[in-house]
């Protein structure tokens, strides 16, 4: 018999948190769950190490500092167009999917057929070196004119660059974006405005 794998579950949703740990249960045993309902509760209980931390992208970008070290052990648990990340992103469970689907997601985590390196690769390099500029000032809370003025160029152009990065990534909210410059290494955790 293998060695349980053990895994920390931090969601505020108790529904969420109980259908994830039976799925995972169910179908990839033996495994060893444990959940918080936040990371308050989850850093204030006795230090354990856990292969698999299953958390929301709200946490890892409130929690950068922790969670950034593990990233290869960490999967986003992701809704709506964040769940719209492509075959090479870092591990993600896309939760409003049929359940064959975040079984078959589920697999490739257990089995780790995710790039364990950096994410993202193949969209990082799509970015050119004005749209990654226009990204950082975006996620670090600048409104549109305030890039125009900081990077000297038109508002018109500030709106493109937005419009080709979220075309490019097929992310449409700041918290997305947020969580993909994060991940790729384009801003650290502090420098974001929360």
């Amino acid at each position: 018999m293998s060695k349980p794998r053990h895994i920390v579950i931090i969601l505020p949703d108790t529904l969420q948190s109980i259908g994830l740990r039976s799925l995972l249960t169910d179908y990839f045993s033996p495994v060893e769950i444990t959940r918080f309902s936040s990371f308050e509760a989850f850093s204030s209980a006795e230090k354990e190490v856990f292969d698999l931390y299953f958390i929301l992208p709200e946490l890892l970008v409130a929690h950068a500092d922790f969670f950034l070290p593990l990233r290869n052990k960490t999967v986003c648990i992701l809704y709506g167009s964040e769940a719209a990340a492509d075959a090479n992103a870092r591990p993600c469970l896309r939760i409003l999917a049929p359940q064959e689907s975040i079984i078959a997601q589920l697999r490739q985590v257990m089995q780790g057929d995710h790039p364990s390196g950096q994410p993202f690769p193949e969209n990082s390099r799509e970015l050119s070196a004005r749209e990654r500029e226009v990204l950082q000032l975006i996620v670090v809370g600048l409104m549109n004119k305030e890039i125009a003025d900081k990077l000297c160029i038109s508002l018109n152009t500030v709106l493109t660059h937005r419009k080709n990065i979220t075309s490019k990534l097929g992310i449409k909210t700041v918290p997305g974006l947020t969580f993909y410059a994060i991940t790729n290494g384009l801003i650290s955790g502090n420098e974001i405005a929360l």
